[in-house]
């Protein structure tokens, strides 16, 4: 089954990017600044929350990338449809358009209701320490994304019956400021 899945070269959309996050020149990583940057709203680009997505979009088959997350103490990783929104607050779920984990202080949750100020205990991933690259694998026709530590090849959460319609997309939220998320290539896990 490894041969079947996608491993991409995931890159940022700068026009999706929050005016508060810098993307690098190769569009492989990310940081949140200490400077909102005066930039165009090009309607797809987020307005409140510090996101940004992948450039490439996918409407079927597997898919899997994964993200150096070492030295973060703040970030949401996962996909996201297009037609997510991208001004004003909003819930970061399943219920939104948006399939992610997230790290708050020393832990991973899947729950991620921003309503809440923090989340609930029975939506922590991880008893043990958190990864330091994390691997993300849609699976579009099934319905799943998955989440791994890329260094043990071992899968710690998976969002499971999911009819996607439309374009999902690589999302990426960071909070810590000057502390780069960077998109790594890496083989898949065994699934």
């Amino acid at each position: 089954m490894i041969d079947a899945i996608n491993r991409v070269s995931v890159t940022l959309d700068v026009g999706t990017a929050h005016p508060l996050l810098e993307v690098s020149e190769d569009r492989k990583r990310v940081r949140r600044t200490g400077t909102r940057r005066n930039l165009p709203d090009t309607g797809k680009r987020f307005t409140n929350w510090a996101c940004v997505l992948g450039s490439e979009g996918f409407t079927s088959g597997t898919h899997y990338w994964e993200v150096e997350v070492t030295g973060n103490r703040d970030w949401w990783l996962g996909v996201a449809a297009e037609s997510v929104e991208r001004k004003g607050l909003f819930s970061l779920s399943p219920e939104t358009g948006i399939w992610v984990i997230r790290r708050v202080d020393d832990e991973l949750h899947r729950d991620n209701d921003v309503t809440r100020v923090r989340p609930s205990p029975k939506s922590r991933l991880l008893a043990g320490p958190i990864p330091g690259r994390v691997g993300v694998y849609l699976s579009y026709e099934s319905g799943t994304v998955s989440f791994y530590d890329a260094e043990t090849k071992s899968r710690f959460h998976t969002f499971t019956g999911n009819k996607f319609t439309g374009k999902l997309y690589p999302f990426f939220r960071t909070g810590d400021a000057n502390q780069w998320l960077r998109i790594c290539s890496g083989s898949a896990p065994g699934l």
